[in-house]
């Protein structure tokens, strides 16, 4: 359990990749603080789950990731019940599909506020305690889209493209100080954000679901096959190792060779 005694906050975690990185943190003894939102009973099962497996606590937090105030008192909460992040994982996120004449500019923003500012948010919020420990991981959850571009995702291409940018700022800001800043940038992943996409992008491509999956998931990832959270959770689960002390700002690619192309 090499992570005993450390702090991991992750947002975004009550279920899908959130959860997994929970999970995976937890089994190597990290006290995990999580966030979401999601069935009462659900969660807290979850929770308990976290405990067992971590044999360390386990908090949730409700906070709205649109909000900065909801951010800043989630920070504050973890730091109080369970000592200051020592990882931080932004994993929250929300997708809308369409035209970008059609786009409405309400999901626009909150896209941005969700996707793109809360990491900032809580970037700003943690990495200064990491800086005085002399040790710590901020992992973003990217997507192939932070590299490549798809139509109908304008807002979700942004907000992606834009973790990279602040990525690579702050990990030059903390080079010296042991901690690490990166994304990591998966292919579809079998989530409920995939599956909630499909019938928008049947609307939005005039599609059935197997051809969406077929035709426009499948279709850029030469293995031809979903990406699963464990694998993703497994990746970040690297990045927290000292091995890994010297990535930073990097964008690390998980797409089964989407990318490639």
């Amino acid at each position: 359990m090499f992570l005993k005694g450390k702090t991991a906050l992750i947002t975004g975690s009550t279920s899908g990749i959130g959860l997994a990185y929970a999970k995976a943190l937890a089994a190597e003894g990290a006290s995990v603080m999580i966030n979401g939102f999601g069935d009462a009973e659900e969660i807290e099962a979850e929770r308990k789950a976290l405990e067992d497996l971590s044999g360390a606590r386990a908090v949730y937090s409700d906070a709205d990731m649109s909000d900065p105030a909801a951010i800043e008192a989630m920070v504050e909460r973890c730091t109080d019940e369970l000592g200051a992040p020592d990882i931080a994982i932004a994993n929250a996120g929300i997708q809308h599909v369409s035209p970008i004449e059609e786009f409405p500019v309400e999901k626009w923003d909150q896209m941005l506020a969700i996707n793109l500012s809360s990491p900032w948010h809580l970037t700003r919020l943690v990495v200064g305690a990491m800086k005085e420990k002399g040790w710590g991981r901020i992992i973003y959850t990217a997507s192939a889209h932070s590299i490549v571009a798809s139509p109908f995702k304008s807002a979700y291409n942004a907000t992606k493209f834009g973790l990279g940018g602040i990525a690579k700022t702050v990990a030059l800001e903390a080079a010296r100080d042991g901690v690490t800043v990166n994304c990591i940038s998966p292919g579809y992943v079998w989530t409920p954000l995939i599956e909630k996409q499909i019938p928008d992008t049947m609307k939005a491509r005039g599609m059935t679901r197997e051809q969406v999956i077929e035709e426009v998931l499948l279709a850029a990832l030469p293995t031809k096959k979903f990406v699963m959270p464990e694998e993703v959770a497994s990746f970040a689960l690297y990045l927290c190792r000292d091995e890994a002390s010297q990535i930073t700002g990097a964008n690390l690619s998980m797409d089964g060779g989407w990318t490639a192309q």
